[in-house]
């Protein structure tokens, strides 16, 4: 599907650039509007405006389309960039609706269906091998998105590289904007007294702990973001290159059950994820269309498809 784009002096802004500044307006008037519930929403406010800032200019230096392998790479790193930078903001706006974390909820519902909470029950099957094998499944996934837009726009080209990057992109926004509709503080955050099992690995194990303590903050949890963006690159593997569908099987299942023994998220979180992401990769080409055919009443001469 080609986009069209709505072209202001060298900016070219498309679906997938709208999807972006719009999810910034977003954060910056939730700040407002609630202040009294958001830590340093001032702040917060003058990094969304630096974070816009930061994309028009790699729209201007050429990142507006995927054409040629340099605007190919500014775009991959420039919408990467800004999708980390939103989630990192969504952390300070988690209690603005609720107030409260919801974990409560979840339990109560987890323990309904399986009379046991999962993540404590999994337990009994923690193995140095086995938390090893999680761990790197749950760090694997940082590689995915650069190895598999690479590798889609090499094989299939600028068009396919683009909607690949709304569709992930459409992916963590609805996620973000998840975690404040139902924010979940998650199970090391608010059952850590339940464990008693100590998860003890190798490498990938240290990685990932690591990448816990320094990068990750608590809350994001529901829908779950590995198993949502994992399932639509895993899908996007299968429409672009069968091949690495195939071989990329074992670590996305395995990447689904270490959100779980690795205690990141709540099984609820994960099943939600991959729900949400079976229905973003559905509304996709639709919510593009709907980008187009508000683009092209604008009836702009400079409207150009990528």
């Amino acid at each position: 599907m080609k986009d069209r784009r709505l072209v202001v002096g060298k900016i070219a802004v498309g679906a997938t650039d709208g999807l972006i500044f719009v999810t910034l307006i977003i954060l910056t008037l939730l700040a407002i509007l609630f202040h009294r519930r958001v830590d340093g929403w001032a702040v917060l406010v003058l990094k969304n405006f630096a974070a816009a800032g930061f994309y028009l200019a790699v729209l201007f230096l050429g990142g507006g389309s995927a054409k040629t392998a340099r605007s190919f790479f500014l775009r991959m790193v420039g919408v990467l960039v800004v999708l980390i930078y939103i989630n990192l903001a969504v952390d300070k706006l988690q209690l603005i609706f609720h107030g409260r974390w919801l974990d409560e909820s979840v339990l109560k519902m987890e323990d309904a269906v399986f009379g046991v909470q999962p993540t404590v029950w999994l337990e009994r099957f923690i193995s140095k091998p086995l938390t090893e094998w999680m761990f790197f499944a749950y760090v694997f996934y940082i590689a995915l998105y650069p190895t598999l837009s690479s590798l889609i726009f090499f094989r299939k080209g600028g068009e396919a590289a683009e909607d690949f990057f709304f569709t992930i992109g459409l992916m963590n926004i609805v996620c973000d904007l998840g975690f404040l509709m139902y924010p979940v503080a998650g199970p090391l955050a608010y059952i850590k007294s339940q464990y008693t099992v100590p998860l003890e690995g190798y490498l990938w194990t240290s990685i990932g702990e690591y990448l816990r303590q320094n990068w990750q903050f608590v809350g994001g949890t529901i829908p779950s973001p590995h198993c949502a963006n994992a399932t639509v690159m895993w899908l996007a593997a299968y429409r672009f290159y069968r091949p690495a569908f195939w071989a990329l099987a074992p670590v996305i299942l395995s990447l689904y059950a270490s959100t779980v023994y690795c205690r990141y998220h709540y099984i609820t979180d994960s099943v939600t994820g991959i729900a949400a992401a079976l229905l973003v990769w559905a509304l996709a080409p639709t919510l593009r269309n709907a980008w187009n055919g508000v683009i092209g009443s604008f009836k702009s001469p400079g409207d150009s498809a990528t």
